[in-house]
């Protein structure tokens, strides 16, 4: 029988040895976020009075010492003590006219972690409750807007050859997120998973084309069409020369269909047309360069995946690229020489790309049109002026305005409307965020167009053509017309660093009654999508429905 207990209580202490083990990803992903949270939490360290960077890389090499969860704890315990003592606050009372936006918010890994002991999570929570209130020394809301800006960062390429160097710079960024991202409930993937997924492909990164690529994939995750994440070219460990496609494109059905011809001279050499469908490039088809750059391109829904992918597929690193095209239902491959944008055809691109359009013009049957991506202030009286008499104005906004909202909102309006609202980080409890007055347009106006209202979106249409569209919503006799919109709207927050360049959504931006605009985009009452045979014959098949809506009223 003695034997027996003995054996039970053998086998009891090596399952309970085995759980208390601890993974070096699990460290590291809980180092993140206990380190982050002390930066924006810890009277001392959100104060300034520690190089907080430098802290980390003394830290790390003890975290990496410690082989079980009881170790691990008490480094950071140790850690959290030789911070120095916090001291306890008054309840911190919140005003009661603060309406907070909690989707974002979770601190709920304190207690939940299993790899955390008691004490620890005791400890951090004191701080969540007496947490900083002053002034904090790494992030800044801007002036008016309410997003943030970095201040008192290294924006220092990491030592690629330091695992904890890189990991430095994957810890902040991941907790720029963490705590004043609006978004970031919206991600496909959660956050804390992105980060242990990240974790091992930066530790293995050893040069900069590979550390940066592990970054552009973290960032990917963000489902923001906002983001970019341009890698600056002296960082790369190769300067790689970009060649272009002379024509602009749009996928539809897997294949994609040239739109827009950007240098007359090169596309004649190769005989490139409007209407020209591509089925490959480099012999992959259109499919699979659709599914092999979804971890490295940001998008807030797929149909503006696809259209900055479009830019992706069409740039090459090499001065020749097979392209398979089908025509007529055969198909033929062309082995062309791409351009150098900055070489002696960028003026040639440049003349193309931008081509002379009108700024608005009268129709026939007494329709008007405003092409939003060139109208300015300046032209708006003019505008007001040659279309008023009209039965309906159509404003194109497949493209980005040019703040010319206001007085077209007046315009159109009979009085003062509320039509976009906001959440705005609280920095005085990072992670949580406030819900923000919103922005009206009108006033009481007599003399305000009486005519339709339409509106035509696409996928190009992000940000201020969103939240344009969400202000000419407010007419009341408005109709959006056209297919799902960028889905990113809101002020920006930009950061700029030795070695790339990024930003994302900074605000939130909801309509009044808080339906959400992010990822969603502006949902047209009539949904229209160019197809490869209209743009074959040389349709725009969304501003012909807009003209039938405008005679019809259907």
């Amino acid at each position: 029988m003695k034997k027996v207990i003995l054996l039970l209580l053998l086998v009891f202490s090596q399952i309970m040895l085995g759980n208390s083990k601890i993974t070096e990803t699990e460290k590291l992903t809980a180092t993140c976020k206990v380190w982050g949270f002390l930066k924006y939490y810890h009277p001392k360290v959100a104060n300034g009075d520690f190089n907080w960077d430098q802290q980390l890389l003394e830290i790390l090499p003890k975290i990496d010492k410690a082989q079980t969860k009881e170790e691990f704890s008490l480094v950071l315990e140790n850690w959290i003590d030789a911070l120095g003592e916090v001291k306890a606050i008054a309840p911190i009372v919140v005003s009661k006219d603060t309406d907070y936006f909690d989707k974002n918010f979770d601190l709920s890994w304190i207690n939940k972690n299993k790899n955390f002991s008691k004490r620890l999570s005791k400890k951090l929570k004191f701080i969540e409750e007496n947490r900083f209130q002053g002034t904090l020394f790494y992030i800044e809301g801007e002036e008016h807007v309410g997003n943030v800006a970095l201040k008192n960062e290294s924006y220092k390429n990491p030592d690629f050859k330091d695992q904890n160097s890189k990991l430095r710079l994957l810890f902040m960024y991941w907790n720029l997120i963490e705590y004043f991202f609006p978004d970031k409930y919206q991600m496909d993937q959660k956050w804390d998973t992105t980060l242990e997924k990240t974790i091992p492909l930066v530790i293995k990164s050893e040069n900069a084309d590979a550390f940066y690529g592990a970054m552009k994939k973290l960032v990917s995750k963000l489902d923001d069409s906002h983001v970019e994440f341009f890698i600056y070219p002296t960082t790369a460990s190769t300067t790689k020369i970009k060649r272009y496609f002379p024509a602009d494109g749009k996928i539809i059905e897997e294949k994609m269909v040239v739109t827009e011809i950007l240098g007359d001279s090169l596309a004649q050499a190769y005989d490139i047309k409007i209407g020209d469908v591509i089925t490959k490039i480099n012999d992959k088809t259109i499919k699979e360069l659709i599914l092999e750059n979804k971890d490295m391109i940001c998008a807030s829904n797929e149909a503006s995946y696809l259209d900055k992918l479009v830019k992706i597929i069409l740039l090459s690193n090499s001065d020749t690229v097979k392209v398979e095209f089908l025509k007529d239902g055969q198909y033929s491959t062309k082995t062309m020489t791409w351009f150098n944008y900055h070489d002696s055809h960028r003026n040639e691109f440049k003349k193309g790309a931008q081509k002379k359009k009108e700024k608005f013009k009268l129709l026939e049957n007494n329709i008007g049109y405003v092409n939003m991506g060139v109208l300015k202030d300046r032209n708006i009286p003019d505008m007001i002026e040659a279309l008023k008499g009209t039965k309906a104005i159509v404003f194109d906004m497949r493209n980005y305005p040019n703040g010319t909202y206001q007085e077209i909102g007046r315009f159109i309006n009979s009085q003062e409307k509320e039509f976009a609202i906001y959440t705005r980080p609280d920095l005085s409890y990072p992670g949580k965020f406030v819900w923000s007055g919103g922005t009206s347009i009108g006033f009481e106006n007599k003399d305000h167009y009486k005519g339709k209202v339409i509106v035509l979106l696409n996928e190009k249409s992000v940000s201020q053509s969103e939240w344009t569209a969400m202000c000419f919503q407010t007419a009341g006799n408005t109709t959006i017309i056209g297919s799902q919109t960028a889905g990113a709207d809101g002020n920006v927050s930009e950061f700029d660093f030795e070695g790339f360049h990024t930003l994302f959504s900074g605000i939130g931006v909801f309509y009044p009654d808080r339906r959400e605009t992010q990822r969603i985009g502006i949902v047209p009452d009539i949904e229209v999508k160019p197809t490869i045979k209209g743009i074959q014959e040389g349709k725009d098949e969304v501003l012909d429905r807009a003209l039938l809506f405008a005679e019809s009223g259907k």
